[in-house]
């Protein structure tokens, strides 16, 4: 489309879907401007950082912890990211917790290759949303996305009333721009309507979510009274109880935790507490939807948090395992981050000619950063 005048187009969200459709649009020569409502890139592979009192600044990975390949374009598209140094293999063995039995039941003992960002989750997203050709705007909501039909062109207007820009085509890559859910943190309709556009009808009643929370949990050694070595000989009694240096846990029969990873095992991590670790839990979407049933989808309160990342924690201890208490602790809600479903498998997004509209993410392909490529890549050739 560069070659018969496509020369702007918009992308809305910044997530891993919309950042490799953005990158690859724009090494055809197309301009592209990014918006994103969020204060970085990444979606779900952002990273947050925290600071202590004492100033010591942390940083966890508090969405996806890693992601795999199997399909060839997703691969060789990874390994030209390896060579860039944007990611790099995570080569630890997981271990799988019974709850029921309390015992350690397995490790994973496939050979699939666990990828992660470095040195963070969102590297790679923020250097596709800062390559040439490519404008990234954060902090930025779109609020409405019109159809202009006698400038064959779209208008973006944000969340505040401003014109954002008019662009020849847009991507749509976050699924809050088709969701009911919008209408209810924002008290407006959502940016996107989908209802003129013949085949986009299983967006009409948005795309069924599961939510996450996320606890990031920091265990230091400290300078006061040897404790710091006591934590340190309890760090290191949680890996003698599991026998092997498991960095990551999943949960079977837990209502309440579905996995804990160890952050600061991941390759090139700064930001780690001296001679401590970093360890990221997810809960389950059940525990979510009854935490969200009961406070609503708006922002939750601090009390709700404090609460959340209790629990879980709670829930972490009672594996058994000797888990000190840890030094930092602090809970974050995925409120509608995790796809129920996949809305087009063969074709791997939503594509309207004769707006040029495309429409990409996980939820597209399947619930995982491969699905979200494969997406991003299939928009792309769209244009």
């Amino acid at each position: 489309m560069a070659n018969s005048g496509m020369a702007k187009i918009a992308v809305v969200g910044s997530g891993i879907s919309g950042a490799v459709c953005a990158s690859i649009l724009a090494s055809k020569g197309i301009s592209v401007t990014i918006f994103e409502s969020g204060r970085g890139p990444g979606g779900r592979m952002s990273n947050r950082r925290e600071r202590m009192e004492d100033g010591t600044e942390l940083c966890f990975d508090h969405g996806v912890p890693y992601f795999t390949t199997s399909h060839d374009e997703v691969v060789k598209m990874v390994k030209s990211w390896e060579s860039r140094g944007l990611v790099a293999e995570w080569d630890v063995k997981f271990g799988a917790f019974d709850k029921r039995t309390n015992k350690l039941v397995e490790f994973e003992k496939d050979n699939t290759t666990k990828y992660v960002g470095v040195p963070t989750m969102n590297s790679i997203c923020k250097a596709l949303c800062q390559g040439d050709g490519v404008e990234a705007k954060f902090g930025v909501t779109v609020g409405k996305l019109n159809w202009i039909q006698d400038r064959t062109s779209w208008s973006l207007i944000g969340l505040d009333g401003k014109e954002l820009g008019q662009f020849d085509g847009v991507v749509a890559s976050d699924k809050n721009l088709v969701s009911p859910r919008f209408s209810e943190v924002h008290g407006i309709p959502p940016p996107l309507d989908v209802s003129p556009y013949r085949g986009f009808s299983v967006l009409s009643q948005g795309i069924p979510v599961q939510a996450c929370f996320a606890l990031m949990l920091a265990f230091f050694r400290t300078p006061f009274f040897g404790i710091g070595m006591i934590i340190e000989i309890l760090l290191k009694s949680l890996f003698q109880h599991l026998k092997v240096q498991a960095k990551g846990i999943s949960f079977q029969n837990s209502d309440i935790l579905r996995y804990a990873f160890c952050d600061s095992s991941k390759p090139s991590r700064s930001f780690i507490p001296p001679n401590g670790q970093s360890w990221v839990l997810h809960s389950t979407s059940e525990y979510a939807a009854s935490v969200i049933e009961k406070s609503g989808l708006k922002k939750p309160s601090n009390e709700i948090l404090s609460k959340v990342a209790d629990e879980l924690f709670q829930e972490f201890k009672a594996t058994g395992l000797n888990i000190p208490k840890p030094l930092f602790m602090k809970a974050h809600r995925w409120g509608s981050a995790f796809p129920a479903l996949a809305i087009s498998p063969e074709e791997k997004c939503l594509w309207d000619n004769d707006t040029k509209l495309a429409i990409c993410g996980d939820f597209c392909v399947s619930p995982n950063v491969e699905g979200a490529i494969l997406s991003g890549i299939a928009a792309a050739s769209k244009f």
